[in-house]
């Protein structure tokens, strides 16, 4: 099953490089890519505008679909999604406010970003955590829910207030791949990194913690310490892809639903196919957003709002897509 969730990702990398206000043959992109040609239009194409979209494409949708598995694993809620953490709230306030101190560029306040899902996320988990030195699944839907909605508020009070800041916010939140290059998934790629590694060491842990956390206890699993790195993984991936391409809502809630009806709920196979399929799936709505409104483009996040509303109310009331956790 991952050899075709591989082939998959392969496919939708192919059309990403392909497709677009000028469409490309596959033979064409094999020849830009393995023997560029630098006077030729489509080396031109593939490779300053469309191959720094796709690496940013595949990051977002790895740590993303990533995230979503690993959140729904540790709060056993299958209506979770990174944003639970406070992550969307705080790149949120952190992006406003980095505007307002001069950071006018992507590249700049992309650090504000991240830094403000951090400390939100931080936040969140320290609530959550409570005087008995550990956050349960409950605390920390409830603590995320209370800091994101204090967060909203900030964010929404300044921009009402200012214009100019609204306006460059606007290019950021609405979620896209388009208008970032190369440096933009350079600066994202190592935390995105650490986080996948982290993610992968947590499955284990996320087995045990799913029979719940007494069970957990007798097979010899550090219940804490298992939050701790599961939250770390969630932070440093969902907040770097956050930081990089705006709010991508339904990603990580959908995603993990379709790999569980894949591999299982094992999330030793779960969290890489959850992965595999986030980079997929988000490509292939970039590709979508440029053919629906051809020559325009329609923004990545407004196209996975689009289709993966209505895909999962039927994946929920669909059987095979009540997947237990």
């Amino acid at each position: 099953m991952i050899k075709r969730l591989v082939a998959l990702l392969a496919l939708a990398v192919a059309l990403s490089l392909a497709v677009g206000a000028q469409w490309l043959g596959l033979g064409e992109v094999w020849r830009a890519v393995v023997d560029p040609d630098p006077g030729a239009p489509a080396t031109a194409i593939v490779w300053e505008l469309r191959f720094p979209r796709t690496v940013l494409g595949l990051l977002a949708g790895l740590a993303l679909g990533a995230a979503g598995a690993l959140m729904q694993g540790h709060t056993r809620n299958p209506l979770a999604d990174p944003g639970l953490l406070g992550i969307s709230a705080g790149a949120s306030f952190a992006v406003v406010l980095g505007i307002q101190l001069g950071a006018t560029a992507l590249t700049g306040y992309i650090w504000f970003a991240f830094a403000g899902a951090l400390l939100a996320s931080v936040a969140v988990f320290g609530i959550a955590s409570g005087r008995r030195g550990g956050p349960t699944p409950v605390t920390l839907a409830l603590a995320g829910l209370a800091i994101s909605a204090l967060l909203a508020s900030f964010t929404q009070s300044i921009l009402l207030a200012d214009n100019a800041s609204l306006n460059l916010f606007r290019f950021w939140v609405v979620g896209s791949l388009s208008g970032r290059d190369s440096t933009v998934a350079a600066q994202v790629a190592p935390f995105i990194a650490v986080g996948l590694v982290l993610a992968l060491v947590n499955a284990p842990a996320l087995n045990a913690l799913g029979l719940g956390e007494d069970v957990a206890r007798a097979l010899g699993q550090r219940v804490v310490l298992a939050r701790v790195i599961g939250v770390a993984a969630v932070v440093l991936l969902a907040g770097a892809a956050t930081a990089a391409c705006g709010p991508i809502g339904f990603l990580g809630l959908i995603v993990p639903h379709v790999a569980r009806t894949v591999v299982g709920p094992d999330h030793r196979r779960l969290i890489p196919a959850a992965a595999l399929t986030g980079a997929a799936v988000l490509l292939l709505a970039d590709v979508l957003g440029r053919v629906v409104v051809s020559p325009g483009e329609l923004q990545t996040g407004i196209v996975l709002a689009a289709v993966g509303a209505p895909f999962f109310i039927m994946l929920v009331r669909s059987r095979r897509g009540a997947v237990k956790l």
